[in-house]
């Protein structure tokens, strides 16, 4: 009988463990800070379609009929402060067009800024060395020939944003 119960006996499994640590490392948030407003400066119109061109180091050029004077008035690209990780790189999205109304005379009249462009450009992104580093946008402004003469500024801030990679 002592045969038969050795051949029905069950079979043991021996178990096993094994233990891990758990971590995480935390980053400052990236935060970006409006330090300056685009501005094209003073244009002169004419009577054919033009175009001003603000480069992000605040450079201005023309196709068309737009005009550019010896006074300038202000000319600057937008800035801004980004702030976070020291080290860290980031990506950046611009927007594709903000519209200006007129602000005096009868009003209501409109320009479009579109095309911009930023320093870091977007296709490179932008590297947070000592943890700052500052962002210029500029754009081209569409100028209509024949456009109502006035103070042009957009109902809405345009929004530039950035996001760790």
């Amino acid at each position: 009988m002592l045969v038969a119960s050795t051949l029905f006996a069950a079979k043991s499994f021996a178990q096993v463990s094994a233990t891990a640590n758990a971590g995480a490392d935390i980053v400052a948030p990236i935060a970006i800070l409006k330090t300056g407003d685009m501005n094209f400066g003073i244009v002169a119109r004419s009577n054919v379609n033009g175009w001003v061109q603000l480069s992000a180091a605040g450079v201005r050029t023309t196709t068309g009929g737009a005009l550019l004077l010896s006074q300038t008035g202000t000319v600057t690209p937008a800035t801004f402060a980004v702030t976070g990780e020291a080290g860290y790189t980031y990506a950046i999205t611009l927007p594709t067009s903000v519209t200006l109304t007129n602000t005096t005379g009868a009003g209501g009249e409109t320009m479009v800024v579109e095309n911009f462009v930023s320093t870091p450009t977007v296709a490179a992104g932008g590297v947070l060395v000592a943890g700052t580093q500052t962002l210029s946008v500029g754009g081209e402004l569409v100028i209509a020939g024949n456009q109502v003469s006035g103070n042009y500024l957009a109902g809405t801030p345009f929004t530039v944003t950035v996001n760790y990679n």
